[in-house]
């Protein structure tokens, strides 16, 4: 650990008051700088207004900061920014990082410089609001609420209206400082996390008492787009044939060997040969379901993406109770979508979108839907269906992917 002259009385309080954070602490490095206190990987950068605050706001404001690096904010910031490119909003994820912190925080009996950003009070501003402080640790980590804050665009500037009440400012510095070669991994900081906790639980105060509750701590299953192509690219994997048109190369050494040995020579074995079937990618977009704007821009992401690496044609179908809009998305269609987005609302039927995916003769159909219409008899190629999570139901075929929007 390496001390800054600021840091360096909160440091011994926060040992005091807060044993599984002061544990922690001891793999932050610890630095003073001109500008405001912030995060910067697993550096802690403290500018001189932290002076100006009493000894508890100095121990809570450094707590926060050490889970910043403890839960590796900024190198997680920088990860979802790749997952959105363009539409990426540091802001949000600055406040979706900091109210689960700082409700953390509250709980442990910690004092935060006012105002403070609490995802209680965040919640309820974007419209989802939680039954308790508890409900929303539980149930929220910090891509996940990142997420929900990215929805609409009327979703976005509730939150930053939110955050400018609270006189909010990011906090975070995506990435690493320059002199953390040698860091703690990913791996590392999971197993601190746990033996700090234990020690909390021991001592009974801070954060030990109930930090096993944090969604946070184990944020990220793989993401779904990751998912996605994986699914996709092995569906649309190039695999050869049987052709009785072309020996195997094997079997043309054999019978060379027989003829110059003058035995006789062997059965003949068939080739392999590339299918010269273009495989297609057909996209059924329910267009009465809760899949969310973001949602559906990441989607198209990933699926361009793999006909590109593929060479797959891409047709788009969208439907509620019928087939209402077709188009061909791998030839420069999906700027199209952006651009003429498709009619919403209506109910459900998949028989129809089943039906012209038929015609297509696609090497799979990806819907994207909440199931809510009966499912019918099961076409005669693979589906995968791609549905908002939590809540979920059992599908009679196919695969299903959740999407946590």
């Amino acid at each position: 650990m390496s001390h800054s002259l600021r840091a360096r009385a909160a440091l011994s309080h926060l040992g005091e008051v807060d044993p599984a954070l002061g544990v922690l602490a001891l793999w932050c490095k610890h630095r003073d700088a001109e500008g405001a206190t912030r995060t910067y990987g697993n550096t802690i950068i403290y500018g001189p207004s932290f002076m100006s605050l009493g000894v508890a706001e100095q121990v809570g404001l450094m707590a926060h900061h050490v889970l910043h690096v403890a839960l590796r904010h900024s190198n997680r910031q920088v990860a979802f920014a790749e997952r959105l490119g363009p539409t990426f909003d540091a802001t949000l994820f600055g406040l979706a990082a900091d109210g689960l912190i700082n409700e953390t925080l509250l709980l442990a009996g910690h004092a935060l410089p006012r105002p403070a950003v609490l995802v209680t009070d965040l919640l309820e501003e974007i419209g989802k609001p939680a039954a308790s402080s508890v409900q929303a640790l539980t149930e929220w980590d910090t891509e996940r609420l990142t997420m929900a804050l990215h929805a609409s665009v009327e979703q976005s500037e509730k939150a930053r209206k939110f955050g400018r009440s609270r006189d909010f400012s990011p906090d975070l510095v995506g990435g690493t400082a320059g002199d953390e070669d040698e860091a703690p991994s990913a791996a590392d900081w999971r197993s601190q996390m746990v033996h700090a906790l234990e020690a909390g639980r021991r001592a009974g105060t801070g954060i030990g008492r109930f930090g096993g509750i944090l969604a946070d701590l184990a944020p990220s299953r793989i993401p779904w787009e990751v998912q996605l192509r994986g699914l996709l690219s092995t569906a649309l994997s190039d695999v050869s044939q049987t052709s009785y048109r072309r020996p195997a190369a094997r079997w043309i050494a054999m019978a060379s060997q027989a003829r110059k040995a003058g035995t006789p020579e062997p059965v003949f074995q068939p080739g392999k040969t590339r299918d010269a079937f273009r495989p297609r990618v057909v996209v059924g977009l329910d267009t009465s379901s809760s899949i969310e704007a973001t949602t559906l821009l990441l989607f198209c992401q990933e699926t361009e993406g793999v006909s590109r690496r593929s060479g797959a044609e891409v047709h788009l179908l969208a439907f509620d109770e019928c087939v209402h809009a077709a188009r061909r998305l791998d030839a420069g269609g999906w700027r199209s979508l952006r651009q003429n987005p498709v009619r919403i609302g209506g109910g459900t039927d998949y028989a129809p979108v089943f039906e012209a995916a038929m015609r297509l003769h696609p090497s799979i159909l990806v819907i994207l839907t909440d199931l809510d219409a009966p499912f019918g008899p099961a076409p005669r190629f693979p589906v995968l269906w791609v549905v908002p999570a939590r809540g979920a139901k059992e599908v009679p075929f196919g695969r299903v992917l959740e999407v946590d929007a």
